[in-house]
């Protein structure tokens, strides 16, 4: 599963999710999967290349995904998973939003730049 950036989750009703790795990486059910915390409002930035390792099932419940930033200690549920495809689109929406209102991006190492201010360090 070396370099994979998305996970096919199909249930036997039919549904069927296609998430992304970045996608689940920025909803890890884990506690220390939320890396900046501003203004009490927790959030993951820089994920976008984010890739999954592995995959782990736990038990019958849900699975540990290890991603390439070496995240590993969320269990995703099968409940999980179906919540969060049948949510994708507000999810990513109010993510996008939130990363927009903290002047933060989806790309590594990059903030946004706000009018007059540059958020790259002066050059020497």
């Amino acid at each position: 599963m070396d370099g994979t950036f998305t996970v096919e989750v199909e249930y036997g009703n039919g549904d069927k999710f296609s998430l992304s790795a970045e996608f689940l990486r920025i909803h890890s059910p884990a506690v220390d999967g939320k890396l900046k915390s501003i203004g009490g409002e927790k959030v993951i930035s820089g994920r976008r290349h984010v890739g999954i390792m592995s995959a782990e099932p736990v038990g019958n419940y849900g699975v540990r995904i290890v991603f390439d930033d070496l995240h590993k200690t969320g269990i995703y549920t099968w409940d999980y998973f179906f919540h969060l495809g049948s949510n994708k689109f507000s999810l990513s929406k109010d993510y996008i939003s939130t990363l927009k209102r903290h002047g933060l991006s989806r790309d590594p190492g990059r903030r946004r730049s706000f009018a007059g201010c540059s958020s790259s360090p002066p050059s020497s």
